[in-house]
């Protein structure tokens, strides 16, 4: 058998789906407000090297917690590969996101910055707090403006999608964080879903996910230019099928199966959400 290349064990220790699924969130929503082609590729690679970077400073910060409770899949974790290496990978993205957010111009730079920030602020210990929910608020909230001011051409997102980022980010952590409570609290991890338990940050999540459906159905069908025809049956029933996916997620909550389903619920409905923002276009736009 063939071992792993380094660059697919870096890949696989940047958490590839939340960083995957966060590029496409930014990536759609650049190109449904009529950027450019060049800028939107350009929003897309500075999100996924920020995001690489995040992914690969968590594995790297937490390398011994993670070795503790045996993750195995964690190759860091494993000893597949170097922490040094991890390290030195994280670095340079995070050098590398922030080059890539100059030419963003200032308000969506800035804004990537920040972003970025936020997520290694988690990473080096705002995890370990009740305020380890903040850079998920922050990231994702700021997520909008990075897709929709970049190029400086004083674009700003609808408060709606802003607000839509910043509740999405809860439901993200919690459901995130449910699969590893056990693991978390034999490491000294009590972070704000850790607080709330199984059930109180579940509901949480599944409660905020829900909020953010009917927050990108209310930006399509009200205010200025509102939705028509077909575009108000996706609208409708992409919600619908958030709302369903909240209570499949609630259930098994109340069930006691914190499994890695729950996160994958929100990422699914994460998909149906960014079609919506696809479909609401100019709307997105302040």
């Amino acid at each position: 058998m063939s071992h792993p290349s380094t660059a697919r064990l870096l890949f696989a220790s940047s958490h590839p789906g939340p960083t995957v699924t966060v590029t496409v969130l930014a990536t759609v929503i650049a190109a449904a407000v009529g950027h450019p082609v060049w800028l939107v590729v350009l929003v897309a690679l500075a999100v996924v090297v920020g995001q690489l970077s995040i992914g690969l400073a968590n594995d790297w910060i937490d390398a011994d917690r993670d070795r503790a409770v045996g993750r195995m899949d964690k190759p860091v974790a494993q000893g597949r590969i170097a922490v040094d290496t991890v390290r030195r990978a994280a670095l340079v993205t995070a050098a590398a996101a922030v080059a890539l957010s100059v030419p963003l111009g200032p308000v969506a730079g800035i804004a990537h910055v920040v972003l970025v920030g936020a997520g290694w602020a988690y990473d080096a210990g705002l995890k370990r707090t009740v305020w380890s929910v903040v850079p998920f608020v922050v990231a994702f909230g700021l997520l909008p403006v990075v897709a929709v001011s970049a190029g400086g051409a004083g674009w700003w997102p609808a408060w709606w999608a802003i607000a839509t980022g910043a509740v999405f980010g809860v439901a993200i952590h919690c459901t995130n964080v449910l699969p590893d409570l056990l693991d978390d609290a034999a490491t000294g991890v009590r972070g704000f879903p850790h607080r709330l338990g199984l059930r109180g940050a579940g509901v949480l999540a599944f409660g905020a996910l829900v909020v953010a459906a009917a927050l990108v159905l209310g930006g399509q069908l009200g205010g200025p230019g509102p939705a028509r025809g077909s575009a108000v049956v996706l609208a409708v029933a992409g919600t619908v099928v958030v709302v369903v996916s909240a209570v499949v997620g609630v259930r098994l909550v109340f069930a006691g199966r914190p499994t890695r389903t729950l996160f994958r619920l929100v990422i699914a409905s994460s998909l149906v959400l960014v079609v919506e923002l696809a479909v609401a276009g100019a709307r997105l736009v302040a």
